[in-house]
């Protein structure tokens, strides 16, 4: 149904992840991050949004990931059919596999890395999208896209996919929210616009607008207009 990566680099400060899946709208419903605070992917075959919007509060309130999703999970008597992954701010990361979770469902937590799926061909599946983004470089969006690409080579969600997310947040750089919401090659076409974001006029923009290093960041004297083509 859906596989998702969440990510945290140390060096940096960057937290990032990406998700895609065989139904609508993945970026929509799973992945929520906040720059203070880290990254959650609620998934599974009931999603909850209310899992993937009470982590996020329990992640700025200053909570770790172990308790965030020992506390979301245990108030859930629908949690069965649910699946929750976590990252918090220090990089540390925890999930939950409901037990009528689509075979095959799985976690794999690991220190500033954790991925997650279900109704996916088998483990093989996450173990690819971990080990080609730890073995990976270049910038988080390529390393993220490359390791979705690993997933749905390796077995991907069992129906195939439809749409794909990635979420990008640097403390030095506007956040980068990006979704295929729909598409019979929506890995394709998620690659097409973070090429097209990180290339002028988008990218130029993205140089004037505020950051968590430069909150009041703005344009340097008059702003001329974009031509029109």
């Amino acid at each position: 149904m859906t596989f998702s990566i969440l990510t945290y680099d140390e060096k940096t400060g960057v937290y990032a992840g990406a998700a895609a899946t065989g139904s609508l709208c993945v970026g929509g419903w799973v992945l929520r991050g906040d720059i203070e605070s880290g990254l959650c992917a609620s998934q599974g075959t009931a999603p909850s949004t209310f899992w993937r919007d009470d982590a996020m509060r329990q992640l700025y309130a200053g909570a770790v990931a172990t308790d965030v999703v020992a506390s979301l999970t245990a108030a859930d008597t629908g949690r069965d059919h649910r699946q929750l992954s976590v990252l918090d701010r220090s990089g540390g990361t925890a999930g939950f596999t409901g037990a009528e979770s689509v075979a095959f469902a799985d976690v794999i937590a690991t220190p500033n890395l954790i991925v997650a799926g279900n109704m996916i061909q088998s483990r093989a599946v996450l173990e690819a999208m971990a080990e080609r983004f730890r073995n990976s470089t270049g910038a988080p969006a390529s390393r993220l896209l490359s390791a979705l690409r690993a997933a749905e080579s390796t077995g991907s969600d069992i129906r195939g996919l439809q749409s794909a997310a990635l979420l990008i947040l640097n403390p030095k750089a506007p956040p980068i929210d990006l979704r295929i919401d729909q598409s019979d090659t929506p890995l394709d076409d998620l690659a097409a616009l973070a090429n097209k974001v990180s290339q002028p006029p988008y990218v130029h923009w993205l140089g004037e607008v505020p950051v968590t290093t430069d909150r009041t960041r703005a344009p340097v004297g008059p702003v001329a207009p974009a031509p029109i083509t």
